[in-house]
């Protein structure tokens, strides 16, 4: 049975790491720009914190409700997140940074550290050299939103 992640790297997309992995070795990261995922693996209900580890960018609090999370949650995929970059491995690490408590500049995503497993979120990348990652980004939304009927969990706009 193909899985939802089988497609995804049947796309293009590698790396499939932890982001606990990730934060102490970057270096694997291309430098090209390109689209991401970032996946829970976790077939378990999702547990939600209060407040997450997520920084505070421009003194704006970056922590919603538990029940906007669980409304935003979707209980049959496991991408929770896509993003596009001019650098993945640029883009990647503000995103990392941003779920270590860092005021860097990645708003987007933000709901990613109010799960209380966010350490355990897979991210995944695929470069695009011949197409502009913010095409590549809004198709895959797109797709997904077909797929789902909205948008991915931590996606706020396409």
């Amino acid at each position: 049975m193909t899985t939802e992640i089988d497609n995804y790297q049947k796309d293009g997309f590698s790396g499939f790491i932890p982001v606990s992995e990730l934060r102490g070795n970057t270096k694997v990261i291309p430098e090209c720009g390109g689209v991401y995922i970032v996946v829970r693996e976790s077939d378990s209900e999702p547990e939600f914190l209060a407040v997450g580890t997520g920084g505070f960018f421009k003194r704006k609090n970056p922590n919603v409700s538990i029940e906007e999370l669980e409304a935003n949650y979707v209980a049959d995929s496991k991408v929770v997140y896509v993003g596009k970059a001019a650098s993945l491995r640029k883009r990647i690490c503000q995103l990392l940074r941003f779920g270590a408590g860092s005021a860097v500049g990645h708003w987007g995503g933000r709901y990613l550290w109010q799960l209380a497993d966010s350490d355990k979120l897979i991210i995944a990348w695929k470069s695009t050299p011949a197409v502009v990652p913010r095409t590549e980004e809004l198709r895959m939304l797109k797709d997904y939103v077909s797929l789902h009927g909205r948008l991915p969990f931590a996606n706020l706009t396409m």
